[in-house]
């Protein structure tokens, strides 16, 4: 199953068009979006607004690829859960956000293992394409010992 959400502040209509024209062309694959207000409602796909946070739970669990708009938690919360996850972001050019912040977050996460980032509707529905060779990554609960050890060093320099 694939989870896409898109957070709760803002609509992101075009984000969940493309994925509803995926839905389209694949009936096979179960999709469910948490969609917020927006003004386009899915054709295609299982959606709701909002979840509350055990709902929320739940489809993220079932998800075995989780699509989702560049916020930290969502990037975050699938990569140590191991689940592979295409980060599509807002664009303030468009009318999605208030600055490009979202698009500076896809540039530090596209390096981790498990995050996928697609910039593009083509670079989006190719990843999507590809989804079975897609895989989580390993971010732990903790931060690496080269953080630490370099924090350390600052604090007793």
């Amino acid at each position: 199953m694939i989870f896409l959400t898109v957070g709760t502040q803002l609509p992101f209509d075009r984000f969940v068009e493309i994925v509803d024209d995926f839905a389209a062309n694949h009936p096979e694959i179960e999709i469910f979006g948490q969609i917020g207000e927006g003004s386009y409602q899915p054709k295609h796909m299982k959606y709701c607004a909002f979840l509350d946070e055990q709902s929320y739970k739940a489809q993220f669990d079932k998800a075995s690829l989780v699509l989702a708009h560049a916020a930290m938690g969502s990037i975050i919360t699938s990569l140590i859960e191991s689940k592979p996850v295409i980060v599509f972001p807002r664009r303030a050019s468009l009318g999605e956000h208030r600055n490009e912040h979202q698009l500076a977050t896809c540039k530090n996460f596209e390096t981790l293992d498990g995050c996928y980032v697609a910039y593009e509707k083509d670079q989006l529905l190719s990843t999507l394409s590809d989804m079975a060779h897609l895989h989580g990554g390993s971010l732990g609960l903790y931060a690496n010992q080269e953080l630490l050890n370099n924090i350390e060093n600052f604090i007793l320099a």
